[in-house]
């Protein structure tokens, strides 16, 4: 535990406690749901419902609407608030960040903690201060705002075991007036998601396209739509869910599905429109048309729906400006200004702030009332680049002024909202996961004298759980699941409990899992170059020999039961081969054409550029000359699941690690000299 404290990551960074006098730490749930309409054989209409804003958000008055977006057309949508003089202005600007994915800090032992949401909080506030008589500063989240950080650990799989939401808790603090709900969202299940959106009710979460569960209540827990009101102006915001890579068909989200965008935005978004000055649609679809769409680090989704076909739609459907305030796909868009590829019909603006904190966006619309309606008179994006924490780089350095600096984030906001969130982590990272009974293969000594050199216990372990994890993705289970060498730091006790620190010192990378379609010819080539990694045995006589407790960098993979090999060694590195290769119990030779699943680390998946997976040549002590095998050229698809979380849920599910379990070898790989 002590290697992984949250105190000895943190050393020497202080923070200083503030309280905003309108902000109750204590936070009430939202406001008793109201029923709502289903089959619907006639257009609806609805009258608004108050709902209480985020206290220390911009809406004055907030509304929602008891309609069901799926049961057809909304004819009317019914707002207590008198429209804006003629000629009346406003300038709208919305401050916006998505796929955080618990982000709300990052600890790292050598470089310090990078403040990520205390620098976003720095600026919107700043924003807000600075607000004249008629404007509007919204601040709002593009969704997936859980899963994908150490801070995940205080979500539990059960609503009983939940600490906090370490996002929403800090959004409710921070003055975020409004959540979409993402497909992430959704891995810990609809249960334990009802009991955070309920904790915190004062951030509204919405989406329009998911389907009631037995423990998910629209109009309760989420909304379809809502309509707020700021300084006269009446602002409209509509939800939406990608479809692609929701969980859905699992034991934790019972009876969850996730509709059509394109229906409920047909449906619902005219009636949005006329009921408002302008629409926000927060969309966690994806960036693109209809089919692929962009993504960070090289890796696409399909999407069947994406931002650029929701602009036009939205044209098409209303007059109204509207602003599209997108996710999913982790693109950073209008990096220096709104560019016009991403400005629809002259008044529908798409933004996107890339991932994990990288960005602030600030996206601002002109506005002035007509008798028609609002008018779009000018709109303006750029990105706010938000800064890492080094603490190796001296403030003399030139590079230190890129870098984060005391003065970058709100203090009052770190020291509320994120120092508690971290003193819990400390608490929870003793708690117990599972319980072992094995043998000493799988403990640290063991691992790291064979993660470079051979088949390593631990490794399959987590390979074999991560396939059998697999069977609750969204598009199905995978064939084989890799991990790699440099990724395994150390074992597990060999027998008693195992906490959370314990395997977060196994695995402490949060690497995200990509799924790689490769042929039996591809796995082949993985293979071979694979071969070529392993550490040989003259290597292991030299004077000194290698240092096997340090990282050997040349990305020596490990799999899944599915593939079994022998490396044949050879006389030297260059010459070791794959032989006797099976994928799934079919000789590799008879399966070349055949195509396959095969999860990866998003690091490995992307090339591993220390490790050339790349194609590029092989370092880490090789012999010069010896190139890796290029998994970049392969077709991929990045879930957003990060591996750890997926394995430590799966040896929660075991309960108890034992050699029969799969906590051992099995003669998968055989390393020989020929």
């Amino acid at each position: 535990m002590a290697a992984l404290s949250r105190r000895a990551l943190l050393a020497g960074v202080a923070t200083t406690p503030f309280v905003p006098t309108t902000f109750a730490i204590d936070i009430a749930a939202a406001a008793a749901p109201s029923a709502s309409p289903s089959g619907a054989s006639s257009p609806q209409a609805s009258v608004a419902r108050r709902l209480a804003p985020n206290p220390v958000g911009a809406f004055e008055r907030l509304y929602r609407f008891d309609v069901d977006p799926l049961a057809g057309p909304v004819a009317d949508l019914t707002v207590p608030v008198e429209p804006l003089a003629a000629g009346a202005t406003r300038r709208l600007t919305v401050m916006h960040f998505n796929d955080l994915h618990n982000n709300v800090t990052v600890p790292h032992p050598a470089r310090g903690e990078t403040r990520v949401f205390a620098q976003i909080v720095q600026k919107v506030r700043a924003a807000r201060a600075g607000a004249g008589k008629d404007d509007v500063v919204l601040f709002l989240s593009g969704g997936d705002d859980q899963t994908g950080s150490l801070l995940d650990e205080l979500l539990a799989f059960t609503p009983e075991e939940t600490i906090v939401h370490p996002s929403y808790r800090s959004f409710v603090v921070a003055g975020v007036d409004a959540a979409v709900l993402g497909n992430h969202e959704f891995d810990r299940g609809t249960a334990v998601l009802a009991d955070l959106l309920a904790r915190n009710g004062d951030l509204p979460a919405l989406s329009a396209n998911i389907v009631d569960t037995a423990h998910l209540t629209r109009g309760r827990h989420y909304h379809p739509a809502l309509i707020g009101v700021a300084k006269g102006l009446r602002i409209g915001l509509l939800g939406l869910t990608t479809p692609e890579d929701t969980r859905t068909g699992t034991a934790e989200n019972p009876g969850l599905s996730v509709a059509d965008p394109a229906v409920v935005v047909r449906n619902l978004l005219p009636a949005l429109g006329r009921a408002c000055d302008v629409v926000v649609i927060l969309s966690h679809l994806g960036y693109g048309g209809s089919g692929m769409g962009a993504q960070a680090a090289g890796a696409e989704r399909r999407l069947a729906l994406g931002d650029t076909r929701l602009a036009e739609l939205a044209a098409e459907l209303t007059d109204r400006p509207v602003l599209i305030v997108g996710g999913h796909t982790h693109t950073a868009l209008n990096a220096e200004a709104l560019e016009p590829r991403n400005f629809v019909a002259g008044r529908v603006a798409i933004v996107q702030a890339g991932f994990h904190g990288s960005h602030l966006g600030e996206a601002t619309l002109e506005l002035t009332r007509e008798a028609g309606g609002a008018r779009l008179v000018a709109a303006a994006a750029r990105l706010h680049a938000l800064k890492k924490s080094d603490l190796r780089v001296p403030a003399a350095d030139p590079k230190a002024a890129s870098l984060q600096q005391t003065g970058d984030w709100d203090e009052g906001f770190q020291g509320l909202a994120v120092t508690p969130l971290l003193a819990k982590l400390d608490e929870r990272l003793t708690e117990t996961i599972a319980t072992a009974d094995a043998d000493a293969s799988v403990g640290g000594e063991r691992t790291r004298a064979d993660r470079y050199v051979r088949e390593t216990a631990i490794a399959d372990l987590m390979n074999d759980l991560l396939v059998a994890r697999s069977a609750q993705f969204p598009d199905g289970a995978v064939d084989i699941a890799v991990f790699n060498a440099t990724g395994l730091v150390a074992g597990i006790p060999e027998q008693g409990p195992i906490t959370f620190a314990d395997w977060f010192q196994v695995m402490p990378f949060a690497d995200s899992i990509q799924i790689l379609t490769m042929t039996g010819r591809d796995i082949q080539a993985m293979l071979d170059s694979n071969a070529q990694r392993v550490v040989r045995p003259e290597e292991l006589a030299a004077t000194p020999p290698i240092d096997l407790k340090s990282y050997v960098s040349r990305g020596f993979l490990h799999f899944s039961a599915a593939l079994r090999y022998r490396i044949a060694l050879g006389a030297s590195a260059k010459e070791a081969k794959a032989v006797d290769v099976t994928i799934k119990g079919r000789p590799a030779a008879e399966a070349l054409d055949t195509s396959f699943r095969v999860a990866f680390g998003s690091y490995i998946g992307n090339g591993g550029f220390a490790e050339a997976w790349n194609g590029r040549e092989i370092a880490g002590g090789l012999p010069p000359g010896i190139k890796g095998y290029d998994l970049t050229k392969l077709p991929k698809r990045d879930t957003g699941f990060v591996y750890r979380n997926e394995i430590v849920a799966q040896i929660r599910t075991l309960g108890r690690l034992t050699a029969a379990a799969g906590a051992k070898t099995d003669g998968r790989l055989i390393v020989a000299a020929n």
